[in-house]
């Protein structure tokens, strides 16, 4: 193990201390970090030892391996001149991305996640795990549990078995994001564009919406943007330095990005054009290469693609959920996702015809297009009054002034002629692309616009390349056009419903007798209300089971969360239950209470009184609680079920809605 994590970390080389080398120096700690994560998760999985103490003996193991090689991964990689970077930070642009990154660590820092999907399946899934000591394929309704990518989970887990609480998550997006200017900066200059050109959008690219606001949250789209450029970086960094470590760190980067997200797999082909030249040097050492490969295999989606054939039958689980998400006909595939990727991304900041176009404009096109809707996920076309981290992309700021750009230096007449890139980069330049229209093809999913966030940064150099670019950015309108990207992106970060820097509810409370009837405030208020209720939503239903109740069974709708019934995190279990399941199956879990939806109910075409008959239960109370604003609000049951020597349980009635 030392031998291999020294081949892994070693550097090669004693270069002058500077920040780029110190900024390398981050990059791949985040990489090994992640790897670690990664493979712990899956190692202690296999051992039974998800636990405190699988983790500490695992970390005691890393920390020495660290130790034994420090000379190599220290050297000439940490020092960097703080003048230096004080120097930095004192332009303009740099100091306003730094900015921007303090309001987004505020955001973290203040509030609970409320990322939907993250408290619907990712942060459950990873309480049930550490419930059971392993990874387990869960008893749920919700796929998602089972058959999505572990690698944004595996980062968590560590974090959460140490804090007890999810308030510090943020900090696996926050902290990728903070490297997201570099990697940027370093692969549009070795992909051709020019120095001035790649220091300009490094600070502007990671302004678009989707980075903002996922940086403080537990989505897990924008953060695997750092894999891929860290993938290809290291690769083209490889190809100059013929050292083997950044081979390696190329090869798990790229392992990691598909470990992330399965969506992420065609941004392989521009990762493998890249790669293929210094792949001949794995065969250097073969032994370290073979057990660099072995860990790619295990932080990849190869685990997951296995569980998969193993538990459905199908390496992407897909047949686990709504068919509607693979596209079968291509062609509509990428028509469909082209205007929506166009739409979603220069759709206004602030769109306040959002409700009326989400009503209006599918019911109204022509039937041709209209019907190319329906081969798509309900939803698909909808936009938001306000970007969040749930659909924004780039968003209208970026998305315009980087099209300002390019018609600009297309249209530019004066005698500056661009040079040719070789074969080999211009292939890098047009992959990409090519993996974005696989994508199109393939998928039938709403959201698109923050699906693809890990694709924007490498569409990025194949459109500011040429002299004309550098003229351009010296301009008067585009530099103004620049603050007035960053004043947008000031206010999405401000704004957001999910985290607002700004006294959302105490103004809306005192603008309520003012607004009223509204339809437009109502809307406002409904959202911010709704979102702060969020990371909790179940807290009022929650009250009505005693606290010494240690498992609780939840009937819940796939797309509701469970989320509020395992807090405090660590006290007690929550076990799902399905239709169909009889009061005997669920009292042979453990369970006790059980809290039942609505919604749950209404699928199964059955009344509340109906089902606790039928399972022997008694009501003990009723809640009304909204988790999503689409859905509006519903009611919650909490249903006991008699323990040994309670006597039939079933006699009683308890509060009807």
């Amino acid at each position: 193990m030392p031998g291999l994590l020294k081949q892994i970390l070693a550097a090669g080389g004693h270069s002058r201390p500077n920040w780029s080398v110190s900024f390398m120096f981050l990059v791949r700690m985040w990489i090994i970090l992640s790897a670690l994560a990664s493979v712990a998760g899956w190692t202690l999985s296999a051992l039974g030892w998800l636990n405190g103490a699988g983790y500490a003996a695992f970390a005691a193991l890393a920390l020495a391996g660290a130790v034994l090689t420090r000379r190599e991964w220290l050297a000439g990689e940490v020092c960097c001149s703080w003048t230096g970077v004080k120097r930095r930070f004192r332009r303009p642009l740099p100091l306003a991305f730094g900015g921007l990154a303090v309001l987004v660590f505020l955001g973290g820092a203040l509030y609970a996640p409320s990322n939907y999907d993250g408290l619907t399946y990712r942060l459950p899934r990873v309480l049930h795990w550490l419930a059971d000591g392993r990874w387990q394929w869960i008893h749920t309704v919700d796929p998602r549990m089972n058959d999505r990518n572990c690698g944004f989970e595996w980062l968590m887990t560590p974090v959460l078995l140490a804090t007890r609480c999810d308030r510090a998550l943020f900090l696996i997006n926050f902290l990728p994001f903070l490297l997201l200017p570099g990697l940027v900066f370093s692969v549009c200059r070795r992909l051709g564009v020019g120095g001035r050109v790649a220091w300009y959008w490094m600070w502007l690219l990671p302004t678009g919406y989707t980075y903002l606001l996922q940086a403080a949250s537990v989505s897990n789209d924008a953060f695997a943007a750092v894999y891929e450029l860290a993938a290809v970086d290291f690769a083209l960094r490889a190809a100059t330095s013929r050292r083997l470590a950044d081979v390696y760190f190329s090869l798990v980067a790229a392992a990691l990005l598909t470990g992330a997200k399965a969506s992420n797999l065609p941004l392989l082909l521009p990762w493998f054009i890249v790669f293929l030249p210094v792949a001949s040097q794995l065969l250097l050492r073969p032994l370290a290469s073979l057990g660099v490969a072995l860990v790619g295999l295990v932080v990849s989606f190869v685990p997951t693609a296995l569980l998969n054939i193993h538990y459905c039958g199908d390496w992407t689980g897909l047949v686990l959920e709504r068919a509607i998400l693979a596209m079968r006909n291509p062609l509509l595939g990428v028509a469909g996702n082209s205007v929506m990727f166009l739409v979603s991304n220069f759709v206004p900041t602030f769109f306040p015809l959002a409700g009326w176009w989400n009503r209006t404009v599918p019911a109204r096109l022509p039937e041709g297009i209209s019907g190319l809707i329906h081969h798509f996920e309900a939803g698909f076309s909808n936009l938001g009054e306000l970007p969040t981290e749930e659909w924004s992309g780039l968003g209208f700021g970026v998305s315009c002034l980087l099209v300002a750009s390019v018609l600009a230096t297309w249209f530019d007449r004066s005698p500056r002629l661009a040079p040719r890139p070789g074969w080999r980069n211009g292939a890098v330049l047009a992959a990409p692309y090519v993996a974005l229209f696989f994508f199109f093809a393939k998928s039938g999913m709403e959201t698109l616009a923050r699906l693809v966030a890990a694709y924007y940064p490498l569409l990025l150099p194949a459109l500011l390349r040429g002299p004309a670019a550098g003229v351009l950015v010296r301009r008067r309108w585009w530099r103004w056009a620049t603050v007035g990207v960053l004043l947008l992106a000031v206010a999405a970060v401000v704004l957001t419903p999910a985290r607002p820097l700004w006294p959302a509810q105490t103004v809306l409370a005192k603008m309520s007798g003012y607004g009223r009837g509204h339809a437009l405030f109502e809307r406002v208020r409904e959202v911010y209300s709704v979102y702060a209720d969020r990371p909790d939503s179940l807290a009022k239903v929650r009250a009505l089971i005693p606290a010494e109740a240690v498992v609780v069974g939840f009937a819940g709708d796939k797309n509701e969360t469970e989320i509020s019934l395992w807090r405090p995190y660590g006290h007690r279990r929550v076990e799902d239950i399905l239709p169909g399941e009889s009061g005997g199956e669920i009292r042979a879990r453990g369970v006790e209470y059980v809290v039942v939806s609505e919604l749950f109910l209404r699928r199964q075409g059955q009344e509340i009184q109906a089902w606790r008959h039928g399972h022997g239960g008694e009501l003990v109370g009723s809640v009304a609680a909204t988790m999503l604003v689409a859905m509006g609000p519903h009611f919650w049951y909490v249903v006991r079920f008699a323990g040994p020597g309670d006597g039939d349980g079933g006699a009683k009635t308890a509060n009807s809605p």
